[in-house]
């Protein structure tokens, strides 16, 4: 049970937000005679489901100045995201495509998101020392930082004002190769940011890729060797999380949540049948986690919290996770027969 009585600083998120657009029912893209559209990006996806849990919560962004970007900030606004501090400049919204998959036919993405108005933001237009001064948690991922050389320097100066400022600094590293088109390598940017977290989302693979870490041989948890390494390397860093996922098809997955801090904690597998949609599970998870940082005792409860609310947005259409903390807590104590609530 939530313990906390304590008033919740806002969360503010740093990152791009993209048009989806997902042919109905499963359909494939050849077959499709419409589009059904929603908005969604891996940071105010996190902002959108700790609004849902009652924490305050804004995004930061840079939209083109037209009905598509007005309609992005819009729809987050309708989840209890403040989007005050967006930026309306740059000529284009940047666009996802989703093949919804089932069985053993895999979902597929298409980007299009190249010279979007996010990508072609002017650090400038920030004022991060007055969008945080009230805050007390900042989230940012990989993804901005890969996305443009301007996008990494406001995430690096984003950084740098929530140190001054106190807040916690969370990142999930989100290593997508593909994305680092600008010149710059992953491994040559990434660390400078990371070095000002407080709480990574980081799997074995990402820090291998990134940093260089591997689990040591023979280690009896390779998570928890890697995590030693990463609070080793980067003294700021406290906290070191990640999900492990069995697909056993695109409509049944099973995921635990990892936690190391010095210790290591992890939680049961979760079984998800029938997946409805996998997108956003990540962003759920952290965005459980915060809130759960906040409202529980103990690492393991925050994990625990975690794990069960990115269970949950499997069942969710769209890139939000829209749950309470009520329904969240119902099946973390073990009610998961979905059965009918009048």
């Amino acid at each position: 049970m939530n313990t906390s009585t304590t008033p919740l600083l806002p969360v503010v998120t740093f990152g791009e937000i993209m048009m989806r657009l997902s042919p109905p029912q499963h359909q494939r893209f050849g077959q499709a005679t419409g589009l059904e559209i929603t908005y969604g990006g891996g940071e105010a996806n996190v902002a959108a489901a700790v609004a849902g849990l009652g924490v305050p919560a804004a995004h930061v962004t840079c939209f083109p100045d037209n009905d598509l970007g007005r309609a992005a900030a819009t729809f987050f606004g309708r989840y209890g995201v403040r989007m005050d501090h967006a930026v309306y400049q740059g000529d284009r919204l940047g666009l996802y495509f989703l093949e919804t998959g089932a069985a053993m036919r895999a979902s597929k993405v298409v980007y299009d998101r190249a010279h979007s108005a996010f990508a072609q933001l002017d650090p400038a237009a920030f004022n991060w020392d007055e969008i945080l001064k009230d805050a007390g948690w900042l989230h940012w991922t990989g993804i901005t930082a890969a996305i443009s050389a301007p996008a990494a320097e406001a995430t690096r100066q984003a950084i740098a004002a929530a140190r001054r400022l106190g807040l916690t600094v969370s990142a999930d590293v989100n290593y997508r190769r593909n994305l680092w088109q600008y010149g710059e390598l992953a491994q040559d940017v990434m660390p400078e940011l990371v070095a000002g977290c407080d709480v990574i989302v980081c799997s074995e693979h990402d820090a291998d890729d990134l940093f260089g870490v591997r689990a040591a041989p023979g280690a009896e948890v390779s998570f928890a060797s890697v995590g030693e390494q990463l609070l080793a390397r980067f003294p700021q860093l406290r906290q070191v999380i990640s999900t492990r996922r069995q697909t056993q098809s695109a409509s049944h997955e099973r995921i635990k949540g990892m936690f190391f801090d010095g210790t290591y904690y992890e939680t049961p597998y979760v079984d998800i049948t029938p997946v409805v949609d996998r997108i956003g599970g990540g962003d759920a998870f952290l965005g459980g986690f915060i809130y759960g940082s906040l409202a529980y005792a103990t690492p393991l409860e925050a994990l625990r919290f975690a794990v069960t609310a990115s269970a949950l947005k499997h069942t969710i259409p769209g890139d939000v996770n829209l749950v309470t903390v009520a329904e969240v807590e119902h099946v973390m104590q073990g009610n998961t027969t979905g059965r009918l609530v009048r």
